[in-house]
């Protein structure tokens, strides 16, 4: 009356195949493809916000350095007006910008010339150390161990310079400033400082006109750049520690200036 084929010896036992369950599939497809899509939207979301935290935060500091590089011959010449001569500079002293990907971005040095650069900073400090060779050269004082000190020096008044101009935002309250900005406003100072070395060395005594003028052209350029900088980032400061710190960044270019100008074989004096 029974058939029990799989308990009897000698005879094949057919297999089981049991009936799917489509609910069972349907929702295990269901669930594990809620699951994937709610951890891939999750964590998208996760690195999506700390990536553009991240790129926030660095683009508050830093900048890509191709922007700085984006001149011609003509802002070139534009730019040393400005800053050798910057009581002449008729223009606004605000920087232009531009829409880019539903944000608003600075314009590159070649459309606007109060964009910071670093070009000529950095052609600047090379001349700097060129000349500054050949004026121990003419004293009969080269070596390349004076021309190591003498580069190490230069690196070491730039420095000086980045660090009293970021001091400065930070004390009133506006340190977002991107650092390649800051680098490229103290590097311009080398610019005045080849032109009283270039000066000494054609004639002596032109260097102490050259001098002062570079100072002074430098302070006033550092003053307007620093006046931009703090009207567009700083919400409240006090105003007369804003004038105070400001003129400190105009009188600090007389010790500096007058320290880098000194060419010789001691570069601490």
């Amino acid at each position: 009356m029974y058939n029990n084929l799989g308990a009897q010896p000698g005879v094949p036992r057919p297999p089981t195949n049991p009936q799917p369950n489509p609910f069972g599939n349907s929702f295990y497809g269901a669930g594990s493809g809620l699951i994937r899509g709610g951890l891939g939207a999750y964590g998208e979301k996760i690195l999506g916000s700390s990536s553009e935290y991240v790129q926030s935060n660095i683009s508050r500091y830093f900048s890509d350095p191709q922007y700085y590089f984006q001149v011609n011959d003509q802002y070139v010449r534009n730019k040393l007006k400005v800053v050798l001569l910057p009581f002449l500079h008729r223009g606004h002293w605000t920087r232009i910008t531009e829409p880019v990907g539903g944000r608003l971005s600075y314009k590159p040095p070649i459309y606007d010339i109060n964009a910071p650069d670093l070009y000529i900073p950095f052609m600047a400090f090379g001349t700097y150390v060129v000349l500054a060779g050949l004026s121990l050269g003419l004293q009969r004082k080269f070596s390349p161990e004076a021309l190591n000190w003498l580069f190490v020096k230069g690196l070491f008044g730039w420095f000086l310079q980045v660090s009293l101009l970021k001091v400065t935002l930070l004390s009133l309250g506006s340190g977002e400033a991107p650092l390649l900005d800051i680098l490229a406003y103290a590097g311009y100072a080398f610019t005045g400082m080849c032109l009283a070395v270039l000066g000494r060395i054609i004639w002596r005594y032109s260097y102490y006109f050259l001098m002062p003028w570079a100072c002074l052209c430098m302070g006033i350029f550092l003053v307007k750049t620093m006046k931009r900088v703090l009207f567009a980032e700083v919400r409240s400061y006090d105003s007369s520690k804003h004038h105070y710190l400001l003129l400190f960044i105009a009188l600090a270019q007389f010790p500096l200036f007058t320290w880098l100008g000194n060419i010789s074989v001691n570069w601490l004096f």
